[in-house]
């Protein structure tokens, strides 16, 4: 017990400690949303290894928070700050999962406005970021959305085809119900 105690307290010491994991945010480092980069984390005041590049709503304009006081909520609470805007968040059952979002969890970048997506009455994670070709074996799973996107734009299925395109002028986000598993998707334009 102490030992492993000991452990611990080096590994924190020397900023190796594990990435936290986000429940409605799970591949941060694989998006890029988290990145291998020494920070002065400006909330908990520590050198840390990796720091959070994505969205943060406050008045202060703030820079090179780490994940950790992302996850504790000492980040949105120390700036008053949101990760993600309430009014671009789909409805769920709870408002502790609208709180876990908002403020412990990391946003992504968009063109636009982000939207999170819900299913099951919960937020879903983000699973990637995609185009056309990344989803097309989810055609059916997502045909509710598809044909959403397509009344939104005024677009026909071969337009939003060829639209679509992963780093192209219409960005997809696929998003994966954490309850059952389905998956749902939103896009953005430039």
């Amino acid at each position: 017990m102490i030992l492993g105690c000991i452990e611990n307290h080096k590994k924190q010491s020397l900023g190796m400690e594990e990435l936290p994991k986000f429940k409605y945010n799970p591949n941060t480092l694989k998006l890029g949303i988290i990145k291998k980069v020494k920070t002065n984390c400006p909330v908990c005041e520590k050198e840390r290894d990796y720091v959070y590049e994505g969205p943060f709503y406050s008045v202060d304009d703030i820079d090179g928070i780490c994940p950790w006081c992302i996850k504790d909520g000492s980040a949105s609470k120390k700036y008053d700050g949101e990760f993600q805007d309430t009014e671009s968040c789909e409805p769920v059952d709870k408002d502790e999962y609208l709180e876990e979002l908002t403020t412990r969890t990391p946003g992504y970048s968009g063109w636009q406005q982000e939207q999170w997506l819900s299913h099951c009455g919960d937020f879903c994670a983000l699973e990637a970021y995609v185009g056309w070709q990344e989803i097309t074996h989810l055609k059916n799973e997502l045909e509710s959305d598809l044909n959403q996107i397509k009344s939104d734009y005024g677009l026909s299925q071969e337009e939003l085809e060829s639209y679509l395109v992963n780093n192209g002028g219409m960005q997809g986000y696929l998003f994966k119900c954490i309850h059952c598993g389905q998956h749902r998707l939103t896009i953005d334009t430039d």
